[in-house]
């Protein structure tokens, strides 16, 4: 097995983690890319109804896999990727548009004091302890890049966001421990770009930027799956 410049082997395991609102089918582009280039890969459908469960279904996956993986995950998949990294399989994990929560921290929290000026997400008043994106503006909040059309089917297609998701804690940043990397999506307006970058560079990652929505990972999958072979080594 040959080792990454830090020394760390190379991985050719890839696991995806998705965020709020949405499934695992947006991470298509990005699969069948790491898959063509030899890469072994697992999209875990989190049920995003609380931290603990999502990082529970993810340790599950990373189970199924031998040897050195990358963790990926997309906006609230990032708090998950934060805990679930601790696996002993994780050798880097990849933040798209995400999350990076500190020990102690939730998503909760890291929302709670916007920049000034910052787009505020059309996210709906829960029902039943569930959170939905308002219809009618998901498209230019969450994936102003994509095809009306496809854009449409994410607001049609949701996944109810569970408030004890949105709440959960995390106990133990792997990034502590783990290298990690970062895409800033500098059109977002779910996650705004500045936040994006103060968690970034307080996890201590590798930073790149790229112009596109939070949705990213469904329009530029080439750049996203460009940065986990970075982070694969």
């Amino acid at each position: 097995m040959s080792n990454t410049p830090e020394g760390r082997p190379q991985a050719r395991n890839v696991v995806l983690v998705h965020g709020g609102f949405v499934d695992g089918s947006g991470w298509k582009g990005v699969y069948d890319l790491l898959r063509a280039d030899g890469y072994e890969v697992r999209i875990v459908q989190n049920p995003t109804l609380s931290l603990d469960g999502d990082v529970a279904a993810t340790q599950l996956v990373l189970d199924t896999l031998d040897g050195p993986t990358v963790l990926v995950g997309h906006s609230y998949g990032g708090a998950v990727v934060t805990e679930a990294g601790l696996h002993d399989n994780v050798t880097a994990l990849v933040y798209i548009a995400a999350f990076v929560p500190d020990k102690g921290e939730s998503v909760n929290t890291l929302i709670a004091d916007p920049p000034p000026g910052a787009p505020v997400p059309p996210i709906l008043p829960p029902v039943a302890g569930l959170l939905h994106l308002d219809r009618d503006k998901f498209a230019a909040s969450f994936a102003a890049d994509l095809p009306p059309d496809e854009a449409q089917f994410l607001a049609d297609s949701q996944v109810p966001w569970g408030i004890g998701a949105l709440e959960g804690a995390v106990s133990h940043p792997a990034w502590q421990n783990k290298p990690s990397h970062y895409m800033i999506s500098t059109g977002d307006r779910m996650i705004p770009p500045p936040a994006q970058r103060i968690m970034a560079e307080r996890a201590g990652a590798t930073i790149v930027e790229t112009d596109a929505s939070h949705a990213v990972y469904v329009s530029k999958p080439a750049e996203v799956a460009a940065l986990i072979k970075q982070a694969a080594g």
